[in-house]
């Protein structure tokens, strides 16, 4: 058997478990107390130190109770790292294949949550090692050959952090789509568009709701974009300068995916820039659907009117029987803190940490995993609440064919007949002022303008103004009709650009 392969049937679990689908639970099996790290010998360091680790030092620094979230990467990483071992010589084929036996036994067993985690399983790569070596014996004992935790973990971090964006990135396309179809079911329905929250001009629906998906659409090409400067191996990259061992970093990042492997060492252990991105586009993301949120918590009200919100994406009061709450938009506007938290929490972090590895980097993770959990959770929330909403086009048309929303296409009507804008602009502004301190009929004293007259009072039928809205990428019919095209176009490449999950 070639030291890279894989054996089709392993010695101890019933069924092989493909190292490429996440089939870990939320929450493994707890620790048990007992064990001295790898294989009974101590911790990872036990050689160096005369005394074992105090019971303050490992409550403070242990990361298993949230990186056994990188298990999978952990096991996949380490079949990979064993294989090129063997293909330079440094594992013999016999001591891969028993590697990749009692890997294959470790992930059945984290995968059914019956792995036995110890008290002295510092983090989850202690755990799968020392779980490893007791199966593999001696051969697992040289697993950590060539390696160290510093690339190892930051090799594991990349890699999960890869699977969860092009998830993410699928997870914005499936909202994109939705926002298109119910831009498409909304035909000619208009409403007011808004700025300072007073109503302006009036807009299609379908322009206002692919507002959000253009916006969408530039998080989810942060996503890819991410996802190309991330996608470097830094596996070989050992504590901080590499090793004096053969090994062959260029095919273990071929092997793991990876577009390539790392340029240089210190960077290789210490980057984390990544991260730091991923949670910035997972943050700019809940902003825009904490904007989104907003939008349907004001469109929800009794005073707007706009939306009814489906039963079942929808809650009640515990007191109040004739409440239906939309918490789904609330808590997207709500968890936006929490992702700004995460991003603004780990680049105090980062700075002024010197090269290459320091613990402080340990870190990385749980807001990391926190953002992702949170944004999988909002955008398939949302994308469901926003599938099944129903809009009141009766109430939204009704606001927008209010007369002062035609203000402006007054005083355009002015500027075609000669008049300078500003001056059009004060004659209408003046006719409002008029209407709302006298208390008198604006149509009225449209028509009755020398400057207006019947012809313009026209412009202030129902309807009219959001017609009236030709300029490309306005808010009218026509370029709206446009708009739907292009927006479909852009979102058919960009599910061909989507990495396959």
């Amino acid at each position: 058997m070639s030291p890279s392969s894989t054996p089709s049937s392993p010695a101890k679990p019933t069924k092989r478990v493909n190292p490429t689908k996440p089939a870990i639970p939320a929450n493994p099996a707890k620790p048990t107390k007992g064990g001295t790290g790898i294989a009974g010998g101590g911790a990872l360091w036990h050689g160096r130190f005369s005394a074992p680790p105090a019971q303050e030092l490992m409550e403070f620094t242990e990361s298993l109770t949230f990186d056994r979230a990188l298990a999978l990467e952990d096991i996949r990483g380490s079949r990979v790292h064993a294989a090129g071992l063997g293909r330079v010589g440094l594992l013999s084929p016999e001591d891969v294949e028993a590697i990749h036996e009692a890997l294959d036994v470790v992930q059945t067993e984290m995968a059914q949550g019956t792995f036995a985690f110890h008290g002295s399983d510092e983090d989850v790569h202690t755990a799968v090692e020392r779980r490893v070596t007791q199966l593999a014996g001696e051969a697992g004992a040289r697993l950590h050959t060539g390696r160290s935790r510093n690339d190892q973990v930051a090799t594991d971090v990349r890699l999960y952090a890869k699977r969860h964006l092009i998830e993410l990135a699928h997870r914005v396309h499936k909202l994109r789509e939705t926002l298109l179809a119910k831009a498409v079911d909304s035909g000619q329905v208009y409403l007011p568009g808004y700025t300072h929250m007073q109503r302006a001009q009036p807009v299609l629906l379908a322009h206002h709701l692919m507002a959000h998906g253009w916006a969408l659409g530039r998080d989810q090409h942060r996503l890819l974009d991410c996802l190309r400067r991330m996608d470097v191996s830094p596996l070989g990259a050992g504590a901080l300068a590499g090793t004096s061992l053969p090994i062959d970093p260029d095919w273990v990042a071929a092997e793991l995916g990876f577009a390539r492997r790392f340029d240089n060492s210190l960077d290789a252990v210490s980057d984390r820039d990544y991260v730091a991105e991923a949670l910035f586009i997972i943050s700019l993301l809940g902003v825009h659907l904490s904007r989104m949120g907003e939008e349907i918590v004001l469109w929800a009200t009794e005073e707007f009117g706009f939306v009814k919100l489906p039963d079942a994406y929808s809650t009640g009061s515990s007191m109040m029987p004739q409440k239906k709450n939309p918490d789904i938009a609330e808590l997207s506007r709500g968890k936006a803190g929490r992702l700004i938290g995460n991003l603004t929490g780990f680049l105090a972090t980062l700075k002024s940490l010197p090269l290459a590895y320091n613990r402080d980097l340990q870190e990385d993770k749980e807001p990391l995993f926190d953002s992702i959990v949170q944004i999988k959770r909002a955008l398939s929330a949302m994308t469901g609440m926003y599938a099944n909403l129903q809009f009141d086009a009766q109430r939204m048309q009704a606001a927008a064919d209010q007369p002062f929303v035609a203000a402006t296409d007054l005083a355009e009507y002015l500027v075609t007949k000669g008049m300078p804008f500003r001056e059009a602009h004060a004659v209408v502004g003046e006719l409002v002022r008029s209407a709302l301190d006298r208390r008198l009929d604006f149509a009225e004293l449209v028509e009755n303008h020398p400057a207006l007259g019947p012809t313009a009072v026209k412009l202030l039928g129902e309807g009219v103004a959001v017609s009236r809205r030709t300029s490309p990428g306005g808010g009218g019919p026509g370029p709206v009709a446009s708009q739907i095209v292009s927006y479909a176009e852009q979102l058919e490449a960009d599910r061909k650009r989507l990495p396959v999950v």
